[in-house]
């Protein structure tokens, strides 16, 4: 990014912010982002969110609810009317009327909440309004390609392909790439056919077998209607290090459309959604990693250290208020604590300290506050002690979604049935083994004899009362709103 540009978006950054910032005189404001890779749970979080705070619940660990300091929540017009709103409603019929699972998020929406209040010292009641912020985990993991030149970008993703797992899978990309002449004319046909086969490559990548996550640029993986626009045509090109782009070339349209991409998707996404955000939770499938092997949770563990890079952290002040926001407030949730015994559940947490420690300590001296939490924001099992000879396995209980299979039997959807999905190490560091033989996913081998097994279950089936709809159960979401929004509310 050049020095003009760069000093264009700071410029309406601050401009942007400085508008946020007037508003929330006169009305206190949170914006929430809400984020994590495909699958992670984004949509079922901010919809069991809402449901508690609007309906109540057993939240014992979110202070200003368990002492019945909240007097009301209702929703509210969002602030943007440019972006969609999050269908709320409709997500929460899914979930308890059909019992199936809402649609991934493949765009950025909106939600405002209103809170009411009363403070914990006393005094008359107040309001804070929570705007929650829900975009895919893949656009946030675009924001690196700001810093970044083609050839740079081209460098980077050429070479992480050429290892491990990843190596396997890009056989035909591959192939394709010692074609290209970055000197020869431009020419849309041979674009066309690199970006397909690089598109390719990544959604294999992406399969459930591989889990990677490190997969850039993201719209490619989710493009909606820009599919087939000349800003979502290209691909990585070998390049020379130091030698100039030739105008007119192969390389010089590849590299023309990279910046379009840049400039028509990424930069106006961090200026108008994500450098106004205030807090953020980046929710985390590290049992689809688990499930996939030790390639896939080091790619996650590097995913997961460009995250925490992206965002603008730090104390808020009313210097960063208005020129430069900044996010004081990240956690980190393992989704889907309900597919292990609670026994694993605090080892969860820890594998994923483990893999965060290094960017944590950074953010750490900008004076964020950083945090991990293995969550289930609808716990769609229960748990059991189950006898296997003379043993008793710590397993779990529920419905496996119609087509899941483990051993041999597929599920149908509506039998249920007892899985001890396997204990996870009281030392993460047993996972992380250099040489990539902490444990067997399903890449290894035929797959068969993996150390982990996850199987994906229905959401649980919950009776109304009359009209109101009936509580969402689940595993520590009280401890994640205590701590992304429990100080506002004090």
């Amino acid at each position: 990014m050049n020095w003009l540009t760069q000093l264009t978006e700071e410029t309406r950054i601050t401009a942007r912010a400085l508008g946020d910032y007037t508003a929330g005189l006169f009305n206190p404001t949170l914006r929430l982002g809400v984020t994590g890779l495909s699958r992670s749970g984004k949509t079922v979080f901010i919809t069991a969110l809402v449901h508690a705070l609007t309906q109540g619940g057993r939240l014992p660990v979110f202070e200003a609810l368990a002492k019945g300091r909240i007097t009301g929540a209702r929703l509210a017009p969002q602030p943007d009317d440019n972006v969609p709103r999050f269908d709320y409603e409709n997500h929460l019929k899914a979930l308890v009327d059909a019992r199936v699972w809402p649609d991934s998020t493949r765009r950025i929406s909106e939600l405002r909440l209103v809170i009411d209040y009363q403070p914990a010292g006393g005094g008359a009641d107040r309001t804070l309004t929570l705007d929650i912020v829900d975009y895919p985990g893949e656009w946030l993991l675009d924001l690196p390609l700001l810093t970044k030149t083609y050839a740079e970008w081209s460098a980077d993703t050429i070479t992480r392909s050429r290892q491990g797992t990843r190596a396997g899978l890009a056989g035909e990309w591959h192939a394709n790439l010692k074609t290209l002449n970055p000197d020869a004319p431009a020419d849309e046909a041979v674009v066309q056919d690199a970006a397909r086969l690089f598109t390719s490559y990544l959604r294999a990548c992406r399969e459930d077998k591989f889990a990677m996550s490190l997969l850039p640029p993201g719209r490619f993986l989710m493009p909606g209607d820009l599919e087939g626009s000349p800003a979502l045509t290209f691909a990585p090109i070998e390049l020379s290090p130091g030698v100039e782009i030739a105008d007119g070339s192969l390389a010089a349209m590849m590299e023309r459309r990279f910046e379009a991409y840049k400039d028509v998707l990424v930069r106006p996404f961090f200026r108008e959604h994500f450098a106004r955000l205030d807090r953020q939770i980046v929710l985390v499938d590290a049992l689809a990693a688990f499930n996939a092997g030790p390639d896939a949770l080091q790619d996650l563990q590097a995913t997961l250290t460009e995250i925490l890079d992206c965002f603008r952290v730090g104390r808020q002040t009313l210097w960063s208020s208005l020129f430069r926001p900044r996010v004081d407030r990240i956690l980190f949730a393992a989704t889907k604590a309900d597919h292990l015994h609670h026994t694993s559940h605090d080892r969860l947490e820890r594998i994923l300290s483990r893999m965060i420690a290094t960017a944590i300590d950074r953010a750490k001296f900008t004076g964020a506050a950083i945090d991990v939490v293995a969550l289930a924001a609808v716990r769609a099992t229960r748990e059991a002690m189950v006898a296997v000879g003379r043993d008793r396995l710590p397993s779990i209980m529920g419905t496996p979604l119609n087509g899941e299979t483990i051993a041999g039997q597929t599920f149908d959807g509506q039998s249920e049935t007892a899985v001890f999905p396997g204990d996870l190490p009281e030392d993460p560091s047993k996972l992380f083994d250099p040489a990539g033989t902490g444990f067997r996913g399903l890449t290894s081998g035929a797959g068969t004899d993996s150390d982990y097994r996850f199987l994906r279950f229905r959401p649980p089936l919950r009776e109304r009362e009359g009209d109101k709809p009936p509580s969402l159960p689940h595993i520590r979401l009280d401890r994640a709103l205590q701590f992304l929004i429990g100080d506002k509310l004090a």
